[in-house]
């Protein structure tokens, strides 16, 4: 048996990137900043905040959600699983990436009066539907 599993609460880095592809199948990325809070050591040594960016990526129903109510500073919790990828750049390098594919998302910043989008999963995925897509 094998888990692959993410939980992740953390603040939206800038506005998402939403597309449609050619299906009108919507797509969403955006970044996700979790931050390790710094302390200060027994011998007065002083330890920095440590930040983690992690690239989001939403598809469909949950991408719409994202397009509408998601917006740079918002802070977010989110479910999903690691997909870790592979290109060749415009100079020929091979760069690599590693994603976070959302399942489901819970939105955690508040705003007066404005409605709030609920929490949102996304349906199931059919077995190699996002398999070719480009990112």
């Amino acid at each position: 048996m094998s888990v692959n599993k993410v939980i992740l609460i953390g603040n939206v880095g800038k506005d998402p990137d939403v597309r449609y592809l050619d299906n009108h199948v919507c797509v969403a990325n955006l970044t996700l900043a979790t931050t390790d809070r710094g302390y200060t050591a027994q011998n007065g040594t002083q330890v920095p905040d440590r930040t983690e960016w992690h690239n989001l990526v939403f598809w469909r129903g949950l991408a719409e959600t994202v397009e509408k109510y998601v917006h740079k500073g918002d802070k977010l919790y989110v479910e999903g699983s690691i997909r870790n990828r592979s290109y060749d750049d415009q100079n020929g390098v091979k760069r690599y990436v590693t994603e976070i594919f959302v399942d489901s998302m819970e939105m955690l910043t508040s705003r007066p009066g404005k409605q709030e989008a609920p929490q949102a999963q996304a349906a199931p995925e059919q077995p190699g539907e996002s398999q070719g897509i480009p990112f």
